[in-house]
């Protein structure tokens, strides 16, 4: 086999192993001798590999001590490397501080500049996020296609560059609240498609604070211990808008 070839599969096969072993992050992997028997490889292409995963954010090479797993999550899944970061809720926080910078006026700008070929895919991606909520299977893929898609329809290339940070922050999320809020999910990413279709720049800004409010609450509330009761987060929401 191509020796190159042979890394990368090796490589491969490393991650699955620190997957399912697993090897939690923090801990050391097994030294290149024991590698280099258990996948029934030379020692360099082991080298190889883990220098793959080094250079994906996978592992850190410590002289003298070893190599250890300081992220599950590639730099493809997690391109600005927050994964490694320990304390997640503060972390989703500060996510949120920059998403309420961004996404709105990321939204209103998609009313503007979207065309119908964007709408259409904003719309099926709306749907599928809600068809897949649901049914109760994992929603979260198309969720972030779904804000992705917000993005692009913004028509700015300096917005598309910014895509990393609101898929982390939408990933940081569900991975801390799991299916708290169904229901305001749904709503409101209705609405938000609907201000875009409609070319109300501001009505898809609202829309955008809204969503992100009800995730930041649920959130909070998480964090103070106090599991999220669905569309219970309403009546906070109104009262944090003045009571609109």
């Amino acid at each position: 086999m191509d020796k190159r070839l042979l890394g990368a599969q090796v490589e491969e096969e490393l991650m699955n192993f620190i997957l399912q072993e697993p090897v939690e992050v923090g801990e050391k992997i097994p030294n290149e001798f024991e590698l280099a028997e258990r996948f029934g490889v030379g020692r360099s292409t082991i080298r190889e590999a883990v220098k793959g995963l080094v250079s994906k954010g996978i592992l850190e090479v410590r002289r003298g001590s070893g190599t250890y797993v300081v992220s599950t999550s590639s730099l493809d899944e997690d391109p600005l490397g927050l994964a490694k970061l320990d304390d997640k809720y503060k972390l989703a926080l500060e996510l949120f501080d920059v998403r309420l910078m961004l996404e709105p006026e990321i939204a209103a700008s998609a009313a503007e500049h979207a065309g119908p070929e964007d709408l259409e895919q904003l719309t099926r991606l709306c749907e599928e996020t809600e068809r897949m909520y649901l049914e109760g299977k994992n929603h979260i893929p198309k969720d972030i296609e779904f804000h992705t898609c917000i993005a692009k329809c913004s028509k700015n290339r300096v917005v598309e560059t910014l895509i990393p940070v609101i898929n982390t922050a939408v990933l940081t999320f569900a991975n801390l609240t799991h299916r708290q809020l169904m229901q305001e999910t749904i709503e409101t990413h209705r609405a938000i498609v609907e201000s875009i279709a409609r070319k109300d720049s501001v009505g898809a800004k609202c829309a955008m604070v809204m969503h992100l409010t009800y995730n930041r609450q649920a959130l909070l509330r998480q964090m103070e211990g106090q599991p999220g009761q669905g569309t219970g987060g309403k009546n906070e929401l109104s009262d944090e808008f003045g009571k609109n």
